[in-house]
């Protein structure tokens, strides 16, 4: 059994290889239970968490096990950490074991960019990234693989060392654009094309009276239920599509807070990822659709990221 570190990953991967594979795995036959979070009471309000997510197709299984100790910053620890089980299909005998919190990192951008293509308007200029923790270049990075045509990235973060780190980090893989930190995103939400929230904000990070007509939002810093990275009206007004409908039901407050409200109904989301990839439903379909992607984390991801990067260690 093969065990693959970090930086073998981040030698491996890239997102013109990654999003294919995602794409590849989402249109084809696969099996994605629900997944199994576990809330760990510690004292604060911000609860440690423990999390199995498995995930099958004709070629592996998988099972991703991962921990959430949002307290950790304070102390010098990370927040994340993770690993990737794999087995064999054809005889379950194990493959790899996987370092899952670099893999994160690069499914997570993967799989916004992977909506992003089929949601967001085919020549975006700009990107607003809220969020300066290790997620938030991946996720410029990653959308610009599917909108080569943005421009200017705005980077929103509420400390100014993070903020201008981030952006040196963009900066240095994407050249070609301008990236900018900005202190009041307000002035910003209106003229941008495409809004991506990597953050664990509790509350709205900015409002549906300033977003403008066409824009593409995605969320991924959520998985609980009583918090949220967008308001209500936002949510009613989007398109919204999720990476799994049971999961995102289960533990995103951004659609179980207006479905509390009332502003909303479980049929006001339109299809999961799979049903984009399929061709079975149609994404963006006018030039001023507002889009919304929610995703809490798919464990259909990892697996496919994970043999994605076993495979080139076997090649």
């Amino acid at each position: 059994m093969r065990v693959i570190d970090a930086p073998h990953i981040n030698a491996t991967l890239t997102f013109d290889t990654l999003i294919p594979a995602l794409r590849h795995a989402f249109e084809s036959e696969f099996g994605m239970p629900q997944r199994s979070l576990f809330h760990l009471p510690n004292g604060t309000d911000q609860a440690d968490s423990f999390a199995l997510l498995p995930a099958w197709n004709d070629a592996v299984i998988g099972v991703k096990a991962f921990t959430h100790f949002p307290n950790n910053a304070a102390l010098g620890h990370d927040i994340l950490a993770s690993k990737v089980l794999l087995f064999s299909r054809d005889t379950g005998a194990p493959l790899a074991v996987v370092d899952g919190t670099e893999l994160t990192l690069w499914r997570t951008a993967a799989t916004s960019a992977l909506a992003a293509d089929y949601l967001a308007r085919a020549h975006c200029r700009s990107l607003l990234l809220f969020g300066t923790g290790r997620l938030a270049p991946f996720m410029a990075r990653a959308h610009a693989a599917v909108r080569p045509s943005i421009e200017v990235i705005y980077v929103a973060g509420r400390s100014e060392d993070k903020t201008a780190k981030t952006v040196a980090d963009i900066k240095a893989h994407l050249p070609h654009c301008d990236v900018i930190s900005i202190e009041n995103p307000a002035q910003i939400v209106p003229e941008v094309d495409l809004i991506s929230c990597a953050t664990g904000s509790p509350t709205p990070l900015f409002s549906y009276a300033d977003i403008r007509a066409g824009v593409h939002i995605d969320l991924v810093g959520n998985h609980h239920r009583d918090r949220r990275e967008c308001d209500s009206a936002t949510v009613a007004t989007a398109q919204v599509f999720v990476d799994s409908r049971l999961n995102v039901l289960n533990e995103a407050g951004e659609l179980l807070i207006p479905l509390q409200e009332g502003e909303i109904t479980e049929a006001h989301v339109l299809g999961e990822l799979a049903d984009l990839c399929r061709g079975k439903i149609e994404g963006r379909t006018e030039h001023n659709d507002i889009t919304l992607f929610k995703s809490v984390g798919s464990a259909l991801s990892d697996l496919a990221a994970a043999y994605l990067v076993y495979q080139a260690s076997t090649a």
